[in-house]
């Protein structure tokens, strides 16, 4: 599925389930001859893993990342390179009592009406450890990132607020006020004890972004980072800079005054119109309260009958701990891709393998591009042949060709090009 696939410029296809076999990684981006950062992969991923906390989930995975394809004695091949993890602590039954029950909070009902099953294991793809692959991928972006720093710290858990003025260390919930940590531990002793979980939000900082990053209208620098860290499991909200707090200010009191030396403030959280400012990028996000809660809920199962159950598994107290990797994981490759696409536009001096790399990437996104047509095609065609309406109308076909030259002219592409290119493909698209 293409839904399984990132990146323009450094682009990963991720794979695998909660409990199947394994769960890993493709990249086809990566140029020949480097050294392949095999013990930095490891190192993130062994961050990923539930820290030392008893109110992190008890599965106990080693995670170790195998080389499948793509590496050499230790040197990439220019070849897609194959990254797994393989599962050697899943305990299915605990989920058998729910195979036919849809999980208040998961995405068991969701999945179902889209593809008529669902892997009831531990929540299969929807599981937050499909991200494994995401972290591992992000091991290999640390040359594009050079100096650029991101830190995360856990700024509200439930209902305890952190001191916005107390110097932040070292502890597994990335709690920021350090002075009230006893205190917090002690409030999420009470909520597992009860069998129930709470949210959190986390702020991330990123030090040391040059500017000029992100791109208008609809890849936007921040557009590109919320859609990342949204698409991980569990995250439900994002703001940059003051945040919803802007809806509250007038816009003397939000806009950034600009001097000779850069900006005076950061209400903005360093992204303006979608591009780097090259200040301090802030943004906040909130985790959901995991679902998986030792209490009686109601719901239904697959045949829409009212049902009632309690589960029993593994469960994170308060899953922040736990995206907290991952997020920064998801937030490097987004930058990466940013600092590659904007090297070409700069016209920086480059290798011929970039340059390969990045046209590469464009003939995908033109295949998959083509494939949608074709299946639109299809359903047209199905439409048409059920409503009696002939297959072929010219009168359209001469209006898209017509729109097509226009476009092509303000890109400076040639009519007898778009011509030729556009006759070949809306002749195979009547194919049968």
């Amino acid at each position: 599925m293409i839904s399984n696939s990132f990146g323009r410029f450094f682009g990963i296809t991720t794979f695998g389930e909660s409990h199947g076999p394994a769960l890993g990684v493709v990249i086809e981006d990566i140029k020949p001859g480097i050294d392949f950062p095999l013990q930095e992969i490891q190192s993130l991923l062994d961050k990923r893993k539930p820290r030392d906390s008893k109110f992190s989930s008890q599965r106990k995975e080693k995670d170790r990342i195998h080389i499948l394809s793509g590496v050499f004695e230790g040197k990439t091949t220019g070849m897609p390179i194959c990254l797994v993890v393989y599962n050697e602590d899943a305990d299915s039954s605990a989920y058998q009592v729910i195979r036919d029950v849809f999980r208040p909070g998961h995405a068991d009902y969701t999945y179902f009406k889209k593809f008529k099953i669902y892997d009831y294991r531990g929540g299969g793809r929807s599981s937050g450890r499909e991200t494994i692959a995401r972290v591992a991928a992000s091991g290999l972006v640390n040359e594009l990132l050079k100096d650029i720093q991101i830190q995360s710290r856990v700024i509200q858990l439930g209902k305890m607020k952190a001191s916005k003025q107390i110097e932040y260390k070292e502890n597994p919930l990335y709690w920021s006020d350090w002075n009230t940590l006893e205190t917090v531990n002690e409030y999420l002793d009470n909520i597992k004890e009860s069998g129930n979980s709470v949210g959190a939000i986390v702020e991330m900082t990123i030090d040391n972004l040059p500017s000029g990053l992100g791109d208008p209208v609809f890849e936007k620098l921040d557009a590109n980072v919320a859609k990342a860290i949204i698409s991980i499991g569990g995250v439900k909200g994002i703001e940059f800079g003051d945040g919803f707090i802007l809806g509250s200010l007038t816009g003397e009191e939000s806009n950034d005054p600009i001097n000779s030396t850069g900006f005076s403030s950061n209400h903005m959280g360093g992204i303006l119109g979608g591009i780097s400012t090259g200040q301090k990028l802030i943004l906040r996000y909130v985790t959901k309260p995991t679902p998986s809660i030792r209490r009686k809920q109601k719901t239904v199962n697959s045949s829409n009958e009212e049902v009632e159950f309690q589960l029993d598994g593994r469960f994170d107290t308060c899953i922040a701990p736990r995206v907290i990797p991952v997020a920064e994981a998801m937030t490097k490759l987004v930058l990466a891709d940013a600092i590659a696409y904007q090297r070409l536009l700069e016209g920086e001096p480059t290798e011929l393998s970039h340059l390969r790399e990045a046209i590469d990437k464009v003939d995908e996104d033109i295949l998959i591009a083509i494939y949608r047509r074709f299946e639109i095609v299809k359903q047209i065609r199905a439409l048409k042949i059920e409503e009696i309406i002939p297959l072929e109308d010219p009168v359209r076909e001469s209006q898209l060709m017509e729109r097509l030259i226009l476009i092509g002219k303000e890109w400076g592409i040639g009519e007898k090009k778009i011509q030729s290119i556009w006759k070949e493909i809306i002749q195979s698209g009547k194919s049968p």
